[in-house]
């Protein structure tokens, strides 16, 4: 995203092309909510989901293990997996998504401009979906050791080889902080929950798990001031130093991993001098409503929301906003409908997993497959580039990333293959390989580790990277 500003530069030749009905920008309950909402009402919308700015496609339920509390999940369902339902219903209805990120924002004139992978698209009206991204400490050391021992999402890293069977840390009071607590319990030794402050903010079913579970000790008055490496390894944390936030004694806990959970900053950079927000940078609307200080544009979900802050009330958020969105255009005359080829839209079914290839269903020439049968096979085997993932079931980010990176193989056409390894059935490929976080993506070559990547990264790297394997004199 732009710093502040429009960002957008010199006018573009785009801006001859028929303006947008409605531009969502922003994915996750609210985004995709208020997709399904406009694609219902025939206003064809683009939703542009974000990639890597700010978070990424889906918001902060990607990083979520178990949503207790959305109705209509009586068991509970995996945050990734309540946003990919949301995402399949707001496409089965007629959303179209741009998966990148907004670059640029322009709303000193309509239709407004919006900047995105190098091209101007124009829109009568706006949503904007942009959610918060999470907060850091800011200690010393602190980029040192991040992703090597401090992490800001407890759901996706946890599993990683490097945390199982030690002490782990987590920083915070709410219930993401809980939550983290209790999930990380499955693979450490032991968790300790730092608070600042003498209770947790948490909900009581939250706060009530934490204290019942006999693997987490809460240090209260306490707060991260400083940390230190694992001994005889200067490349992975190793320490803590818990300090008294009133000015008391301090202490030192050995553990191998911290994670944040201290809340979250409102993505509005891409809004800066151009509409109204709160001294904490949140859209500023009125209570209850979703416009915003600009006709035409609304706000949805966390972007202009610091007190609920949850999945349900950001989907209200969208719809609301939607609503919104398709009166005034209505009465301002420049709703152009477009009616769905099909009244009833077909069923888009269960998502299909990809299976764990063994001795039967291996595919030497699949371009992707999963497990470590396929990942032997292919190693020893293949002369292509090969990319191998490791992800985990509850990582959001993985979630968004295995997408791009199939389609980059359907692009190369045969010219490369992929494999999924689930670091929890497959630990100890996953240790052998040295993966500290996920998604981790490495490029193989003959047998030869070419090139890795931590997070997640735009589909054109990866393009790239296989390309120059693929020609290495041009």
């Amino acid at each position: 995203m732009a710093a502040s500003g429009t960002g957008l530069g010199a006018p573009d030749p785009n801006l001859g092309v028929a303006p947008e009905n409605l531009v969502i920008i922003g994915s996750g309950p609210a985004g995709y909510t208020a997709a399904i909402y406009a694609a219902r009402a025939n206003l064809n919308p683009l939703l542009i989901t974000g990639f890597q700015v700010g978070g990424i496609a889906g918001g902060q339920l990607m990083t979520t293990t178990h949503v207790e509390n959305f109705p209509g999940f009586p068991d509970g369902i995996l945050g990734p997996e309540l946003m990919d339902r949301m995402k399949s219903q707001a496409v089965r209805w007629g959303t179209r998504l741009l998966e990148a990120d907004a670059e640029g924002l322009d709303l000193s004139q309509r239709p407004y401009r919006i900047r995105v992978e190098g091209q101007t698209i124009i829109s009568q009206s706006l949503i904007l979906a942009t959610g918060a991204s999470a907060n850091r400490l800011g200690i010393a050391d602190e980029d040192r050791f991040w992703s090597r021992g401090i992490s800001a999402c407890a759901i996706c890293d946890g599993a990683t080889p490097q945390f199982r069977n030690a002490q782990l840390a987590v920083v915070g009071g709410g219930d993401s902080a809980c939550e983290e607590a209790v999930y990380l319990t499955k693979y450490g030794s032991k968790v300790h929950l730092i608070v600042r402050g003498a209770r947790l903010r948490a909900s009581a079913a939250m706060a009530d798990r934490v204290r019942a579970n006999p693997a987490i000790t809460v240090h209260w008055h306490r707060q991260v001031i400083g940390v230190a490496p694992e001994p005889g390894d200067g490349n992975w944390l190793g320490a803590i130093t818990l300090g008294d936030p009133t000015g008391g004694s301090s202490e030192t806990l050995p553990v191998r991993g911290l994670f944040y959970a201290i809340g979250h900053t409102p993505n509005t950079q891409l809004m800066r001098d151009q509409l109204a927000l709160d001294p904490r940078g949140y859209l500023i609307t009125r209570a209850g409503h979703p416009e915003t200080s600009l006709e035409g544009v609304y706000a949805a979900g966390d972007v202009a929301d610091a007190e609920w802050r949850q999945g349900i009330t950001a989907a209200a958020s969208g719809c609301q906003a939607a609503l919104a969105a398709e009166r005034w255009l209505s009465a301002q005359g420049l709703a152009l409908t477009v009616p769905r080829a099909e009244v009833e839209p077909k069923s888009l079914g269960e998502p299909v997993q990809t299976p764990v290839s063994d001795g039967d269903n291996y595919d030497p020439v699949a371009l992707w497959q999963k497990g470590g049968y396929a990942l032997r096979k292919l190693y020893h085997d293949s002369n292509r580039p090969l990319l191998v993932v490791y992800s985990s079931p509850s990582c959001g980010p993985c979630h968004v990333l295995k997408p791009q990176l199939k389609r980059v193989l359907k692009e190369l056409e045969g010219r490369a293959q992929g494999v999924e390894i689930d670091i929890e059935t497959d630990q100890d490929i996953a240790e052998q390989a040295g993966v500290t976080g996920t998604p981790t993506v490495q490029l193989f070559l003959n047998k030869e580790l070419k090139q890795q990547w931590k997070g997640v990264k735009q589909r054109s790297e990866f393009l790239q990277a296989i390309d120059a394997l693929l020609n290495p004199s041009s």
